[in-house]
């Protein structure tokens, strides 16, 4: 029986180096659908049948502003920006210095604090076509959040700042303020 095992074993050996080859020649082992990809050490470079890397785009927002997303256009308290992520603007209220500050920005969200002297108003909205306005004046302030339909720009009021903040689809606010 030693015989017949050793002669088994000897076989069994022979087939499991053949599937070794095999799969090595057909370029399998990577475990994934992908396939294999040629790394280039630093300073070499890579073959010409890599295919040339892009950048991967910025998205960009769904709209276009006037101010793009310069936060200093806001400090005269007159601006059209967008925002991405938490941001503080400092902008000129009606009683001095006042700061907005964007508290939390996503997908048809957005979250906000305005501060000015003692005071502070906040607003918040999730989903889609949804915004808040805030009025800031000397003696206080308002809000309204809920659908901004066409969310055009706010109207002027006599020593006032109006700020509209609109949840943008793709995760981007559209901040207006306007004063007179």
């Amino acid at each position: 029986m030693a015989g017949t095992e050793a002669r088994v074993l000897g076989r069994t050996g022979v087939v499991l180096a053949a599937l070794i080859v095999l799969t090595a020649a057909a370029g399998c082992g990577s475990g994934s659908d992908e396939p294999a990809k040629a790394s280039s050490a630093p300073g070499e470079r890579p073959s010409k049948a890599d295919p040339p890397r892009r950048p991967e785009p910025t998205p960009k927002p769904s709209v276009s502003v006037a101010d793009g997303h310069d936060i200093t256009a806001c400090a005269d308290g007159n601006c059209e920006i967008a925002v991405s992520e938490p941001v503080k603007i400092p902008f000129k209220g009606p009683r001095g210095p006042a700061t907005l500050s964007v508290t939390e920005v996503g997908p048809n969200t957005v979250a906000y604090t305005v501060k000015s002297g003692n005071g502070q108003s906040k607003g918040s909205v999730s989903g889609p076509g949804q915004g808040c306005i805030t009025v800031l004046r000397s003696n206080g302030s308002g809000n309204s959040c809920g659908g901004l339909g066409d969310a055009a720009r706010p109207s002027p009021q006599p020593d006032a700042v109006v700020i509209q903040a609109a949840a943008g689809e793709d995760g981007t606010a559209v901040l207006q303020l306007v004063s007179d």
